[in-house]
């Protein structure tokens, strides 16, 4: 059986944004391991189409964002969505019945399936399906933005925190 796991980096003031603050070289080459040993990513629609930069090659990219574009179009892709009509390659839409799919994706696949954003976070996390929460905790003050938790506020139990890099913290949590 698959486990979900939500992660991602987060500020201070608990806010979500890719574009305010960006993981170090060293937080970088730990997310190109977790894709390349993950079995797939689940995102909602607006993450998916972001992360579709992977999908072509990049002039100005060095070996880590080759080796991070080549474990990401390795993964397996599941896209949340209710106005996409198609994916890209290695990827499958989930339009209807949220709940039921994702409990028969857990069933049918084994090991880590990432869940990509908070929106999409919350409707799992309202469902009882995340099994993993990983807090990459970022010396940033954003004071607005998407919240890590976009909704209900779930009881957590740490059971692991590390350094990752020179300034972030992951901190890791089970629903309690």
């Amino acid at each position: 059986m698959a486990r979900l796991v939500f992660g991602m980096n987060q500020s201070l003031d608990g806010y979500v944004d890719h574009m305010a603050f960006a993981p170090d070289a060293t937080l970088f080459r730990h997310f190109i391991a977790e894709a390349g040993g993950q079995t797939g990513s689940l995102y909602g629609r607006q993450l998916y189409e972001i992360m579709r930069y992977w999908d072509d090659d990049h002039p100005e990219w060095g070996a880590d964002e080759r080796a991070f574009a080549a474990a990401w179009r390795r993964q397996r892709k599941w896209v949340v969505s209710h106005s996409l009509k198609s994916v890209g390659p290695n990827a499958t839409l989930i339009g209807d019945d949220l709940e039921g799919a994702i409990r028969a994706l857990k069933a049918e696949q084994e090991g880590e399936i990432e869940v990509g954003g908070p929106r999409l976070a919350r409707s799992l996390t309202e469902l009882g399906l995340i099994d993993e929460y990983r807090i990459y905790l970022h010396p940033v003050v954003l004071g607005h933005g998407t919240p890590y938790f976009a909704g209900p506020r779930p009881r957590l139990r740490l059971v692991a925190h590390d350094r990752i890099g020179e300034d972030a913290i992951r901190l890791t949590y089970v629903p309690a």
